[in-house]
């Protein structure tokens, strides 16, 4: 999949679904108004990035023009911000979030301390889906997927609905890797700092990340890259393992390819349920227009970003598949992935 593959029909698709619901004079309601975009973890990672990316940019596409900032509120995996959104946030379209791409999967297990529905989020769109990794830095004993199935490696978690808790688990279980999570970072910045100091020997992370704020790394090739967190491999890294490719067993990989295809969630924007329908569109509409914006997409240039955006019709449609998964498989996947 190439950076820019299916960008241009995508953005056609966006207006045809989101653009065209909603003229840009249609509705005064929201000028002089301030719109938050909530970001579920903390700074240096991915879904900092395009909450503030898109937070720079959105606010001259939605009808009045308001103020649009980002606003941290990490925790449990994001799970703090989706519990916030259902029952606290403003459901008047002033207040949207990025939360974990796993939100809907950890969901249908019942994972403690949801009171969120996944797909009863108005779903906005998607910056991109993403292209995650499992790597090791310079010297580190597993330089590839086989030698963490032979040793203990160490792997720095951000939270229990973070895939950087849930893969390694997954692996250790499907595909026979001895991954031990050091859980209680905040975000995969905290993790790539402790791998690069020796107290964890891996972390996971995006592989947007790695480009923007790490490609020194790719230049001296410090970095060994053990699996990608993706039903296939990606153009991008055609190389690498794919998570949807390992597994010991059939059952194995369907557990291990259902995991790993929350990466189509990727980097999504959700606002709470109940907000009036020409909201959501007015929303919709302005977030397809982003994805367009020249000044925007120059930053997504500029920072040698992942860029695979989708409307927010399309993302409410995968988010409901991914909230209603085969129940067999979910009940494995529950037992593997209780807290420690």
């Amino acid at each position: 999949m190439s950076k820019y593959a299916g960008v241009a029909a995508s953005l056609a698709l966006f207006y045809a679904v989101d653009g065209a619901a909603v003229a840009q004079s249609a509705d005064p309601y929201f000028r002089g108004k301030t719109v938050s975009i909530y970001i579920g973890f903390g700074g240096g990672g991915s879904y900092d990035f395009y909450g503030h990316l898109v937070a720079r940019h959105m606010g001259k596409h939605i009808p009045g023009n308001p103020n649009v900032v980002a606003q941290s509120m990490p925790g449990a995996g994001s799970f703090k911000l989706a519990n916030w959104l259902t029952s606290v946030a403003p459901r008047d379209g002033t207040a949207m979030g990025i939360v974990s791409q796993a939100v809907a999967l950890e969901e249908a297990m019942g994972s403690p301390g949801i009171q969120y529905h996944a797909a009863e989020f108005n779903w906005i769109g998607r910056a991109t889906s993403v292209i995650e990794i499992m790597m090791t830095y310079k010297e580190a004993r597993a330089k590839t997927i086989q030698d963490a199935m032979s040793r203990e490696v160490l792997i720095g978690g951000t939270g229990p609905g973070s895939p950087s808790e849930g893969y390694p688990k997954l692996l250790n279980a499907g595909a026979g890797t001895k991954f031990k999570v050091i859980a209680g970072y905040p975000a995969s910045a905290d993790v790539l700092l402790a791998m690069e100091k020796g107290e964890v020997d891996a972390a996971f992370t995006s592989w947007g990340t790695i480009q923007a704020y790490h490609s020194d790394w790719l230049q001296a090739k410090s970095a060994h890259f053990l699996a990608q967190g993706a039903v296939a491999r990606t153009e991008e890294l055609p190389d690498v393992p794919a998570v949807g490719e390992l597994g010991n067993t059939p059952e194995d990989r369907a557990m291990l390819q259902l995991y790993s295809s929350t990466a189509d969630i990727g980097r999504s924007f959700a606002a709470p349920p109940g907000i009036a329908r020409e909201r959501v569109a007015m929303l919709r509409a302005a977030f397809s227009a982003t994805m367009s914006d020249p000044e925007f997409r120059a930053e997504v240039d500029m920072a040698r970003a992942e860029f695979h955006p989708a409307n927010g019709a399309e993302i409410q449609a995968i988010v409901a598949k991914n909230a209603a998964p085969p129940a067999a498989v979910v009940e494995r996947m529950k037992r593997l992935l209780r807290p420690d």
